[in-house]
């Protein structure tokens, strides 16, 4: 029998993500009202490694899929420690953009094809102070971590997690350099979070190992 932490309500997960996806977007588009001038990312011998692919953009999206799974799937106990590290996140990350706002100069998308079409409209949307830290990144391994529970699933979220960053690069919706600095946001918030609330994180592990 699982214990009573390994449950929540489809209501409770709900909630939990609009409050802690909803307080990024939140703090994303209060960050980028800041006065001022953005500075131009570079782009690293990293960044020429992995060339322009319009075409990438699904992998890019399926992010906003991840999101979601994390919420759904997580262990019960795991859920408050995701939304206070993604809320960490946004917070720490809009005292960056409006401290030190960032941008990259984007390419020339063409032909028009359906993932050219849509990376243009994603483009045309996106606020030019927003870029240094990734905010892509840091949810990305803050879903990881919360869906860190079984081996065979432990690598498909790898995996997926990879080709989402890869995506991110490819499409030059960041560069190496931010999302580099998104990855370590993520991992910094989940650690400062479980720092505060050790006992969550070992309900989860109990739990996982009662599957």
């Amino acid at each position: 029998m699982m214990p009573a932490t390994a449950s929540a309500s489809l209501h409770t997960r709900l909630g939990m993500m609009i409050v802690g996806w909803g307080t990024v977007g939140l703090c994303y588009t209060l960050g980028s009202l800041t006065p001022r001038t953005a500075q131009v990312l570079q782009e690293t011998t990293l960044d020429r490694f992995i060339p322009f692919n319009a075409s990438a953009i699904w992998l890019y999206l399926s992010f906003f899929l991840l999101v979601p799974a994390a919420y759904l799937f997580a262990d019960a106990a795991r859920l408050k420690p995701l939304m206070r590290a993604m809320q960490l996140s946004a917070l720490l990350a809009m005292i960056v953009f409006v401290a030190y706002p960032t941008t990259l100069a984007y390419p020339v998308v063409s032909p028009a094809t359906s993932g050219s079409t849509i990376l243009d409209l994603l483009i045309s949307f996106d606020s030019a102070r927003n870029c240094l830290p990734s905010l892509h990144g840091a949810l990305t391994v803050l879903c990881v971590i919360a869906l860190w529970q079984r081996p065979w699933l432990n690598v498909f979220v790898l995996l997926w997690a990879f080709a989402i960053a890869w995506a991110v690069i490819q499409t030059r919706r960041h560069l190496a350099v931010d999302l580099g600095a998104g990855l370590l946001l993520g991992v910094f918030c989940a650690w400062l979070v479980a720092r505060k609330n050790p006992e969550n994180f070992s309900k989860a592990e109990k739990t996982v190992d009662t599957k």
